[in-house]
This record gives structure tokens, C-alpha cells and sequence, in this order.
């Protein structure tokens, strides 16, 4: 399995990019070295897409065949492909606060400590469904890791289409989330403008 293993400080850097999007409270004192200089239309768009994909852990290939299948889904291509991006496992994992980045929230679904409907899934790009239940395994709850990453994440914003019981690490899918709601600063339509060309 690919990984990629760019210093997450420096690459958020690189995009313009608050660490806090992707669960670190660390903060970086350099300034990019492109900063200021113009950057082409086509250097937007790039931009665009490599912060979505950063954001959510994707890399090239499935991200690419998310977008297909945004474009084939009814609506707008780019809202349809950042709440397929939002429906992930990891993501949603992440969101619930069971884990502090979605990089964790990953390897916990790998490890399979995730439960949907009561099913084990080991699969982070899992898409989940209005109604789902996600919970971490009961063997799994007892694990001292499992404590630290609740009283760190406890305080953390749940979005409003999900609701979630951080004390016994267990949370429902009320409905699927809408553009609106999914709070990443990623213009999507720039992305459609460059898969588009």
C-alpha cells in the first residue's frame, strides 16, 4: 500500500494550509518560500486538488475515481465529490472523535477496531450510508489509547449530521452531510475545472 510520508507541517505549508483541518495543534513559524510570487490558473487548480487530497489521506489514482464517479452521480461534480470524500471511514471515524487526525483514524480502522452495523470493517475508504452505526470493538474500548485519544478529542465540534456518544465510542449516521455542512477549505470547483480539461 502506498503512504505518503511528506512532513505534514511542511506540506501545509506548501498549500496554504491550518494544520488544525487535519487534527494537529501545531503551528508553523516559516512562511513558504512561494509566498507572494503569482501563481498560474493552472497552479490554482493543482493547488486545489493536492489540498483535497491531502486533507482526506487520497492519493492520486482513487481520488481520480472518485471524481468519475462524482461526475457520473447526479448534481454538481464537485459538491458530489467532496461529500463522497466526507463519507469515508476514516474521515467519518475522525469526525466522530475517536481518533485525533485521519491519518490515526486510518490506521485504527486497519486495525480493525472499527464496527459498522456490527460488522468489523478494515477498509478505510469504506463509504458510509445515512443510519449507519459506527463503534469502536469492545475489546478494542478497554486500550489505554482509546482514553487518551477521548480526552484530547472531547471538546472537538461533532458536525450536525452525525450523532455521537464519545463516552461509549459509539455513533450514528443521521443523514448524509451536505457541501454546506463539510467545513474544508477546498474550492471543488477548481478541481472540476482541472479533471475537466
Amino acid at each position: 500500500m502506498a503512504v505518503n510520508r511528506v512532513p505534514v507541517l511542511k506540506r501545509c505549508r506548501a498549500l496554504g494550509l491550518e494544520p488544525s483541518y487535519l487534527g494537529y495543534d501545531k503551528k508553523s513559524n516559516r512562511t513558504s518560500a512561494r509566498a507572494g510570487k503569482k501563481v498560474s490558473e493552472y497552479g490554482l487548480q493543482l493547488r486545489e486538488k493536492q489540498k483535497a487530497k491531502f486533507i482526506y489521506g487520497v492519493l492520486e489514482k482513487p481520488f481520480r475515481n472518485y471524481y468519475e464517479k462524482a461526475d457520473r452521480m447526479k448534481g454538481m461534480t464537485g459538491e458530489n465529490l467532496m461529500v463522497m470524500l466526507e463519507r469515508r471511514l476514516d474521515n467519518v471515524v475522525f469526525r466522530m472523535g475517536f481518533a485525533r487526525t485521519r491519518r490515526e483514524a486510518r490506521q485504527i480502522v486497519g486495525h480493525k477496531h472499527v464496527l459498522v452495523n456490527g460488522k468489523r470493517v478494515s477498509i478505510a475508504s469504506y463509504l458510509i450510508k445515512a443510519g449507519d452505526v459506527i463503534e469502536i470493538s469492545e475489546k478494542a474500548k478497554s486500550l489505554q489509547r482509546y482514553k487518551d485519544i477521548v480526552e484530547i478529542t472531547g471538546g472537538r465540534l461533532v458536525p450536525e449530521w452525525m450523532d455521537v456518544d464519545i463516552e461509549s465510542l459509539k455513533g450514528t449516521i443521521k443523514n448524509l452531510p451536505t457541501r454546506e455542512m463539510i467545513d474544508v477549505p477546498v474550492n471543488e470547483m477548481l478541481i472540476v475545472e482541472l479533471y475537466s480539461k
